[in-house]
């Protein structure tokens, strides 16, 4: 199994999926600024779990020894996160579940200076890192019961298929159906469903409206 480092694995949605990956046998690694953060976060997901699954360094040490990077921050921490593991995520894949919200409108989009987040990372990282978008759309609500599938399609964009693959098996370790959505400028579309599903919890009430693509066979 692949070992995957998430940065920001100590926020909701990370957590969420860094617990889901490591029951089905991923070597997980949460990753934080701080490394005591890290450790203490994986500890408390360690004993959430009952087992010893996921251990916790500092964000470039995880990007060092992962195979794959997830990054699960916050936009205002993007740039930031990302100069600082650069050298670290060299040939390999780097999975962006960011979004450009701006607060307090979170549930308008708003389209950043490079067009989406996923393209952003792609330009300050260069062509030695491939950057995959995906996940920006699903609940973090949802991904905390465990052991459920969760009711969401989870779009997957990159340049390279064979990243867009990878990174679709992943979505269905977590218990999600990815879509292979084409080209990385395709997150332009995905991130900015985001603040429309929020409007939509707020507006009739709900946690975790998500995403389903009709028309395709036994969800293949």
């Amino acid at each position: 199994m692949k070992t995957l480092a998430i940065l920001g694995g100590t926020g909701k949605e990370g957590a969420g999926l860094a617990m889901r990956w490591a029951l089905h046998g991923y070597r997980v690694i949460i990753g934080s600024r701080a490394e005591e953060k890290a450790r203490t976060r994986a500890a408390e997901m360690n004993r959430e779990l009952g087992g010893d699954y996921l251990t916790g360094l500092a964000n470039a040490d995880a990007a060092s020894v992962a195979d794959i990077v997830i990054l699960s921050v916050p936009y205002g921490a993007h740039h930031a996160t990302l100069e600082a593991v650069r050298e670290q995520c060299a040939g390999k894949i780097l999975v962006d579940l960011t979004v450009p919200l701006q607060p307090p409108e979170i549930t308008q989009v708003n389209l950043p200076t490079g067009g989406a987040a996923a393209l952003e990372a792609q330009a300050l990282l260069g062509p030695e890192v491939t950057v995959v978008a995906a996940f920006q759309n699903v609940s973090a609500v949802k991904l905390k019961q465990l052991g459920q599938a969760v009711d969401c399609d989870v779009l997957v964009c990159a340049d390279a298929p064979g990243a867009r693959a990878t990174v679709i098996e992943l979505v269905e370790a977590a218990g999600m159906r990815g879509i292979d959505a084409g080209a990385l400028k395709n997150a332009v579309a995905a991130e900015s469903l985001t603040p429309l599903l929020l409007h939509i919890n707020k507006t009739y009430g709900i946690q975790g409206a998500g995403i389903r693509i009709t028309g395709l066979d036994d969800g293949k």
